[in-house]
């Protein structure tokens, strides 16, 4: 028989009115305490005081609250292209691009680290995290159709999104596997691996090449 989580009590004091990263952070708590698949909307609602109805004007399901503002962030994202100087080579701006969207406050660590964990390893989450991708994507690859004269749709833009997508993830998976034990910084694994892939991850200098 399949029993309820015990539920996370709520917090004495706590208004009627939240807000959205109040929210997710009691969110957090019950997916820490009893994993993402046995917490539900309701029960993320009474850690918070709030109805269900208001659970949903911050947020459309429960996926989304493990996403947070990425919207938002993507709207940064777009604005940290624009700003980047036009002489500045495709791969160039990408890196820097990319590196500084995925900085977080040394505080706000142990939350990222957690929120990736969840968007990587939870079966639950692949297919909406799927479409959180495709948007990310997107303006990757408006950026690089920008730069190459041509649209978005197209091979090149959309080659160097799919690329850029996979070396970011690869990134996150060594920060929380090996990196994580390592206690490597995020952003500096960012940026190697995106200086690799501009270098079309050719051998450090020294290193011989192996014939096929």
């Amino acid at each position: 028989m399949v029993t309820s989580p015990p539920e996370l009590p709520v917090r004495p004091g706590r208004r009627r009115s939240t807000s959205r990263q109040q929210l997710e952070s009691v969110a957090f708590e019950l997916f820490e305490l009893h994993g993402f698949d046995a917490t539900t909307v309701d029960d993320i609602a009474k850690g918070a005081g709030i109805g269900r109805r208001t659970f949903f004007r911050y947020f459309e399901s429960k996926n989304d609250v493990v996403w947070g503002a990425f919207s938002e962030q993507l709207d940064r994202m777009r604005l940290q292209f624009d700003s980047r100087p036009a002489d500045e080579p495709l791969m160039a701006s990408l890196r820097a691009v990319v590196v500084e969207f995925n900085r977080v406050e040394p505080e706000e660590e142990p939350r990222h680290r957690r929120r990736m964990e969840l968007i990587l390893r939870v079966p639950a989450l692949l297919a909406h995290s799927t479409l959180r991708y495709g948007e990310w994507r997107d303006v990757v690859a408006e950026f690089a159709a920008g730069r190459l004269g041509e649209r978005p749709e197209s091979l090149r833009p959309q080659a160097i999104a799919h690329a850029a997508l996979g070396v970011a993830l690869a990134g996150y998976q060594h920060w929380l596997g090996e990196g994580g034990v390592e206690r490597v910084a995020l952003c500096d694994v960012l940026d190697a691996a995106f200086a690799d892939l501009a270098e079309g991850f050719a051998p450090p200098p020294g290193e011989p090449t192996r014939e096929a």
